[in-house]
């Protein structure tokens, strides 16, 4: 019996299907290159200008790699950058170790009660920022705020007087990754849930019947098949620390040892007017920065594929 050959569409079809796709896409195409390609394009045009809010046009004087010779002398940029990349160094191992035991821990819980820690942990990330900011002001005000009150004297006996949390170097930074952390760890768990529920159960039941421990089941069967969670929860949380802006912005406006690369790149942009060439050394920080992503990005990447 002769096979039946699949039917084939005819060109025109095909032409009309890509046409109405295209047609589709094209809203989301035009904001994206609008509000996304072409201003990346104008920030590393104008990284190598002098341009600011008296130059003529758009873009100022073309100076070159001026812009980016003049970051690694500035004491303020790399203060900057040492305490983006602390924050980055502590808060995404931090963030994906913690999601991965909340979501192994409640992963097997059925109904509502998986509902409720699922929108416990998931509620931070859908508060506006300026409310969990407000919020968390309140918790560390060193004169009326919760904990210094709980582990002060009047409360666990932790410390012996109040504690300016905020308007310490020795905590501010600390502070700020504390609250990046509570509201970071909300997507990753919910990743994780899926991922933990979609793993092979046969695979499971094999292993356990070979003999395989709780960890070695883990770590041979349900860790490599949740390895593209993980990998996209790296990415995420990794551009999410390196673009910490609101927390400083509302909380410590860069002092206190708080100042970020992103918060850095605001101020010499939007505050410095009095400073020539403000815009373009503020794009050259934004182009350091993507560089910097971009570098450790591709890094999780080869390192999940060698997993």
């Amino acid at each position: 019996m002769a096979r039946q050959s699949k039917p084939t569409m005819s060109r025109a079809l095909q032409r009309r299907e890509n046409v109405a796709g295209y047609l589709f896409m094209l809203p989301s195409l035009i904001f994206f290159v609008g509000f996304v390609v072409i201003p990346m394009v104008i920030c590393i045009i104008t990284s190598l200008t002098d341009a600011n809010m008296d130059s003529p046009g758009l873009f100022g004087n073309f100076i070159g790699l001026s812009n980016f010779a003049r970051l690694w002398t500035d004491a303020t940029f790399l203060d900057a950058l040492k305490n983006t990349f602390v924050i980055v160094i502590v808060s995404v191992p931090a963030v994906c170790a913690f999601s991965l035991w909340v979501s192994s821990a409640i992963y097997r819980m059925k109904g509502p009660v998986l509902s409720a820690f699922r929108c416990i942990f998931y509620l931070p990330v859908v508060t506006g920022s300026v409310a969990v900011t407000v919020v968390w002001a309140w918790i560390y005000n060193n004169y009326y705020g919760v904990l210094n009150y709980i582990i002060g004297p009047k409360g666990l006996g932790l410390i012996e007087g109040r504690i300016n949390w905020l308007g310490d170097p020795k905590y501010a930074l600390g502070c700020i990754i504390l609250i990046l952390f509570t509201t970071s760890v909300g997507q990753p768990i919910v990743l994780y849930v899926s991922a933990l529920g979609n793993v092979d159960t046969t695979l499971i039941e094999a292993a356990q019947v070979d003999g395989a421990t709780d960890f070695q089941v883990f770590w041979k069967v349900k860790w490599p098949q949740m390895m593209p969670t993980t990998l996209y929860i790296l990415v995420i949380t990794t551009i999410n620390s390196f673009q910490c802006f609101a927390l400083i912005q509302l909380l410590t406006k860069g002092g206190q040892g708080t100042n970020t690369v992103m918060y850095h790149i605001y101020w010499t942009a939007f505050k410095l007017t009095q400073q020539a060439g403000h815009f373009g050394y503020a794009n050259a920080m934004g182009v350091v920065l993507a560089i910097f992503i971009g570098i450790l990005s591709a890094l999780q990447f080869k390192l999940a594929k060698e997993k």
